[in-house]
């Protein structure tokens, strides 16, 4: 199967996804402004079978521990699918199908189906987890780097979160929910009715990024993106809220980005 670049449209709308760059989607292009920050590292990728740090490294599975590679030094983060290079199962003018199958250091067989369906005002992402052999714990996300400014004003960000969960001195929450807090972020947020967050780029454009989940983390600690990223569970998920993904119940969780001028 293919993993080269695909190029969708719908209207003014133009999405370029890169399964072959960890499935990623690479640019989004709206009325000729590219919403997304450009880069190998950049775009908006999966992250899955985890989001976020994951503490040492370690997860438990039953009494067996796991030791993921410390890629984000003292711990493991945002999964391992966004290494990969995925492949192409399905394409249409304005829909995509791309697949991961999940290998070492990951230790459990399983595949990752990401369907990404761009209409003339909004973008669609619907990921799953399929365990292959047994069960075993996981978490979907998704990290979007939201370009900053589009050449004029900043952007300004707008949600109602019921919780911030404190983080500690190690990026990590401690378990403490407390109220939500004024930004800079790099903060997990409770959204128990669904995430819901408003990026306006004033004179430009409006979008919203909803997600049936109830996490979602906000990243605006950098000067040229901020990051609005929907996911089934807090970082450290695998450890202090498992979901186990079985034969029969597979994860699946979906986010969509609808946008408006303004």
């Amino acid at each position: 199967m293919s993993n080269e670049d695909i190029t969708l449209t719908a209207g003014d709308a133009e999405a370029t996804v890169r399964p072959g760059n960890g499935g990623r989607i690479a640019g989004l292009r709206v009325g000729g402004l590219e919403l997304l920050r450009q880069g190998e590292r950049y775009g908006c990728f999966p992250m899955v079978p985890w989001c976020g740090r994951i503490r040492d490294g370690r997860f438990r599975d039953g009494a067996t521990v796991h030791q993921m590679p410390l890629n984000s030094p003292p711990h493991a983060i945002h999964g391992t699918a966004r290494d990969g290079a995925w492949d192409t199962a399905r394409v249409s003018q304005n829909e995509a199908v791309i697949t991961y199958d999940l290998v070492d250091p990951w230790p459990y067989p399983g595949r990752i189906t990401q369907v990404v369906t761009l209409a003339e005002d909004s973008l669609t992402l619907t990921m799953s987890v399929e365990p292959q052999e047994s069960s075993f714990p996981a978490q979907i996300g998704w990290h979007p780097w939201f370009n900053r400014s589009l050449g004029r004003e900043d952007v300004r960000l707008d949600f109602q979160p019921a919780w911030q969960e404190e983080r500690g001195a190690d990026h990590l929450p401690t378990g403490r929910r407390i109220d939500p807090r004024p930004g800079p972020w790099d903060d997990c947020f409770g959204m128990p009715d669904g995430v819901d967050v408003t990026l306006t780029w004033p004179g430009q454009l409006e979008l919203r990024v909803t997600s049936p989940e109830k996490w979602v983390v906000v990243y605006d600690e950098q000067e040229a993106a901020v990051c609005v990223e929907p996911q089934t569970g807090p970082p450290d998920g695998l450890n202090t809220h498992p979901h186990l993904v079985t034969l029969l119940e597979p994860l699946e969780a979906t986010t969509t980005w609808t946008w408006r001028a303004v």
